[in-house]
């Protein structure tokens, strides 16, 4: 008698829903964007859009590193720029918040559905904690992760893989809703399924083919497109 053995996420239900932060939620990245400017130009360095987006999703920090090493700063004013940075977005994002649409349906929708929720960003706790009592969602959140001090952010997979083990899950019962290309890397990396949610002028990219989901935002989904991922 053949005996078929199955990959072993086949017999796994998917039960684990985990949301990126930036972009996503709420419409950071624009003030990550002014922060950016409003430091770097401390440097001489004037950042164009097509060079903020090729770093979307990475850490504070490597953010700065990279571009500081690209026009040639000295390295040890990092950390002094990266504080900064940090600073200027959470008082912008205090001062004037920008919920994404569909945000309140996307997260009532997997609680009706039992779904275990979790965060993961690349930005650090305090935005992760700000954001959770800007959008009255702490009793949706089951538990959240930041790459800030992990071993490596996006694309790298650890930030998923850790805020997962937080909800007692396997990677194969996530679904992941990522908005950037380093998220919807790391979100794959983990061996998750992703929902990508670009800006709408990256909206007919092709490099979003890793995806499992394409959308063009929060709010349109719905029961045929969670059914199409399980």
């Amino acid at each position: 008698m053949l005996i078929h053995l199955h990959p072993q996420n086949n017999f796994m239900k998917l039960n684990t829903v985990i949301f990126d932060i930036d972009g996503l939620l709420i419409d950071s990245e624009p003030l990550w964007c002014e922060a950016a400017d409003e430091v770097l130009i401390d440097y001489n360095i004037k950042l164009t859009d097509q060079q903020y987006i090729s770093t979307t999703g990475l850490r504070t920090k490597e953010f700065v590193q990279s571009w500081f090493r690209y026009f040639k700063i000295d390295e040890v004013e990092v950390e002094k720029a990266e504080k900064k940075i940090i600073e200027i977005v959470l008082q912008k994002i205090k001062n004037d918040p920008i919920i994404m649409p569909g945000v309140a349906y996307i997260f009532d929708f997997f609680f009706k559905k039992n779904f275990k929720i979790g965060l993961a960003t690349s930005s650090p706790q305090a935005l992760i904690d700000l954001v959770i009592d800007l959008l009255d969602i702490k009793n949706f959140v089951l538990a959240t992760a930041s790459a800030e001090d992990l071993a490596f952010g996006k694309p790298n997979p650890l930030v998923y893989l850790n805020c997962a083990e937080k909800l007692n899950a396997s990677p194969f019962e996530c679904i992941c809703f990522e908005d950037s290309f380093n998220g919807m890397i790391a979100a794959k990396a983990a061996r998750m399924k992703c929902v990508i949610v670009p800006t709408h002028a990256q909206l007919k990219e092709e490099r979003w083919g890793a995806a499992d989901l394409k959308l063009s935002s929060l709010q349109n989904f719905g029961e045929l497109h969670f059914t199409s991922l399980i």
